[in-house]
């Protein structure tokens, strides 16, 4: 019984970790948009926190959906974020890295971090994609959540890969990345309603 418990309590804080990480992904993403001129420790701070933050969110995000949901999905879009916030990290610091120290040749080194741009792309489109299916099931989420989550995960596959290697929206198209940060904030914020339901479940 008293394992039972403990290993209750681990997935409750696995979510609990999730909820945090998606919440600060939430704040660290648009600070660094909205805030270009900040001192270049601040930045850099802010980027090597948002990989980390969004890894984490997923994956307290697939403890939630594997109690309900289709739990190879929610898996392998686990992994998939994770290694998409890797990447955005690696991008996010290269970019400033190379406009701190040698400003003059931004132009030439522009194709890295487009480069790194698509294939944190492709990774959250990915993880996005699969996150959702695995939604369709899940009682906490259904098709209101699942539906939006894998129109918008497949649409930033299909642009970046369609423009590749210009982001889509300096190729006159759409960028799609300010709608997947907002589903996951809104998936965020469910998971943090579904607790209750959460510790029903795992209690069992």
């Amino acid at each position: 019984m008293h394992a039972h418990t403990t290993a209750a309590e681990a997935e409750l804080s696995w979510m609990r970790m999730g909820i945090v990480g998606g919440l600060c992904a939430s704040v660290f993403y648009p600070l660094l948009i909205f805030l270009p001129g900040a001192p270049l420790a601040v930045s850099a701070t802010l980027a090597a926190l948002l990989g980390p933050a969004i890894g984490l969110a997923s994956l307290g995000l697939h403890r939630l959906l594997r109690l309900g949901g289709r739990p190879t999905a929610s898996a392998i879009g686990a992994i998939s974020n994770v290694a998409a916030g890797a990447l955005l990290t690696a991008m996010l610091l290269v970019q400033l890295g190379v406009r701190s120290r040698a400003p003059d040749t931004v132009g030439d080194m522009v194709g890295i971090w487009l480069g790194l741009d698509v294939a944190w792309d492709v990774y959250v489109g990915l993880g996005t994609v699969c996150s959702a299916v695995s939604m369709f099931a899940h009682p906490r989420y259904r098709w209101p959540f699942a539906v939006p989550g894998l129109a918008i995960g497949l649409l930033l596959l299909v642009l970046n890969l369609w423009t590749f290697p210009e982001p889509p929206d300096t190729a006159g198209l759409v960028d799609v990345g300010p709608l997947v940060g907002l589903w996951y904030l809104v998936v965020t914020v469910q998971l943090w309603r579904s607790l209750a339901w959460a510790r029903q479940e795992v209690t069992r």
